[in-house]
């Protein structure tokens, strides 16, 4: 009998130690760490769980920015689109307020910082410390390409990236630079090295598979699942840049390389039309993004920025593209209200339309449209005197962005193959296929086609008439009026 009982005394001591254990656990769940900001999401946009490691890394990652007054931003695309969704609920929370973790909690792998690396102050310092605090971290350098123009600077190296690890979470610091034309621009991340390519999953990296360029962005300071971060004003801009934002430099050794071989035209006409040509260009990017529309170099101002990184100074006019599903019926009047009168306008908008403005000192603005295929992209042209139609076929392309005289400004991705179809031997009847240029000899009134082969340093004229001697010729095809006036042609075979 006293066995039973005893049996039964442990029994119910097992019960009410197991009850007493399950309510302290319930009590620190929900009591104890919702003080410290890390609750339990119970919230439908985070199904799959709470997870504190992510929330602890952001958490240390946060004091040791605001300990060394590193002013960081917060870029992740994630996490932004789930802040925007509840934007005006996230912008009214007070420090301290929140009890879930809706975001930070989210799984991923990393988290996105950035850094306007000109206002980072103590780099050295940050790096002790944040190693201090538990985390690993990997800096990642190369070339500044903003002294690739400078012979004497070139090759120095800058910060471009930082991946902090804390348990199995990373942190992304994206380091954003200056650039002249008013933008922020971050570099490619490019392993270097002994580097462990298992320090973390770098293949999911948000930034870095590319140089990007963002518009400067204006910041706001909220409070996300207790912790204050600053974050874009407008984060449905800067997430609209984000899958835009490709960047592509010039080839500032490539122009050097030319300007040995050609010397640049430093006279006072050719100046004066540089001077020019830049305040029309600036002046056309202004009225075509207030309107909303996208636009790149084309043709012989996209040829001056690849080749020589300037604008070629005998070409006498400005040429952009747009995408004809981009045309904007007002976009006339925007350009005459600026000041811009329309010179020409040829074609329709449903075919082969070319829009012509006058800008000041006698420099044209020149805009053709492209219209897309199936397997290629096109524009038209038509001659003046004639109204001959020609159709100009191009491969399809996308548009990254550049830095050009000073702006942020679009050009072809794919820049090699865009130029070589506006330069390259045409295929057929050289009219149906708008690749070779109709010149007058100036000696004869007889038209004979040429060929224009674009070899990427400078433009070969071959006759195709091999009878005919060297002699000089006058450009008659409407694309190539005005870039070049007069040109020196010799014998040869193509």
């Amino acid at each position: 009998m006293s066995r039973i009982n005893k049996n039964v005394i442990l029994a119910l001591l097992t019960l009410t130690s197991s009850a007493f254990l399950l309510f302290q656990l319930y009590y620190y769940k929900h009591y104890i760490s919702a003080k410290n900001g890390a609750g339990v999401s119970k919230s439908k946009g985070n199904r799959i769980g709470f997870d504190s490691t992510q929330w602890r890394a952001v958490k240390k990652f946060v004091m040791l920015t605001s300990s060394q007054n590193v002013p960081v931003f917060l870029i992740d695309p994630l996490i932004l689109e789930l802040i925007n969704k509840d934007f005006e609920q996230v912008k009214n929370i007070s420090h301290g307020s929140t009890s879930e973790c809706k975001f930070f909690c989210v799984p991923r792998d990393f988290t996105a910082f950035a850094l306007r690396y000109h206002l980072w102050k103590n780099e050295e310092g940050w790096f002790r410390t944040a190693e201090n605090m538990g985390f690993q971290c990997l800096k990642v350098e190369s070339k500044d390409p903003r002294l690739d123009g400078i012979d004497s600077l070139s090759g120095t190296e800058i910060p471009l990236h930082y991946i902090c690890r804390l348990a199995n979470h990373a942190i992304h610091l994206v380091v954003f630079h200056e650039r002249s034309g008013n933008y922020l621009w971050h570099g490619h991340l490019r392993l270097k090295g002994r580097v462990d390519r298992k320090f973390v999953p770098f293949r999911k990296l948000q930034f870095g598979r590319y140089p990007g360029a963002f518009d400067r962005p204006e910041l706001q300071q909220i409070t996300v699942d207790g912790l204050e971060v600053l974050i874009p004003k407008d984060p449905v801009h800067f997430l609209e840049e984000i899958p835009h934002s490709r960047f592509i430099e010039c080839r500032y050794k490539e122009a050097r390389a030319f300007f040995q071989q050609y010397l640049d035209d430093n006279t006072v006409e050719a100046m004066a039309f540089r001077k020019s040509a830049k305040e029309l260009l600036q002046l056309a990017a202004r009225t075509l993004k207030k309107l909303g529309v996208r636009f790149w170099l084309s043709s012989g101002t996209c040829l001056g920025w690849y080749r020589q990184c300037n604008i070629i100074p005998y070409s006498k006019d400005v040429d952009l593209g747009i995408f004809i599903q981009d045309y904007k019926s007002d976009i006339i009047s925007a350009f005459q209200d600026v000041g811009l009168p329309l010179k020409h306008k040829f074609g329709k908008v449903e075919d082969s339309l070319e829009l012509s403005f006058q800008g000041k000192d006698d420099v044209k603005l020149d805009i053709f449209f492209f219209y897309e295929e199936t397997d290629h992209m096109w524009n038209g042209g038509t001659q003046a005197k004639t109204g001959k139609k020609f159709k100009y076929l191009f491969p399809k392309f996308t548009l990254c962005w550049t830095e050009f005289v000073d702006m942020k400004i679009h050009v072809p991705c794919e820049t090699i193959d865009y130029i070589e179809a506006n330069y390259e031997k045409p295929k057929g009847d050289f009219t149906d296929q708008g690749k070779a240029f109709a010149f007058r000899k100036l000696s004869s009134p007889r038209v004979m086609p040429v060929i224009i082969h674009h070899e990427l340093s400078f433009l070969h004229i071959l006759l195709e008439d091999e009878n005919m001697c060297s002699g000089t010729v006058q450009i008659e095809h409407p694309v190539m009026l005005g870039m070049i006036s007069v040109c020196t042609v010799q014998c040869g075979s193509h």
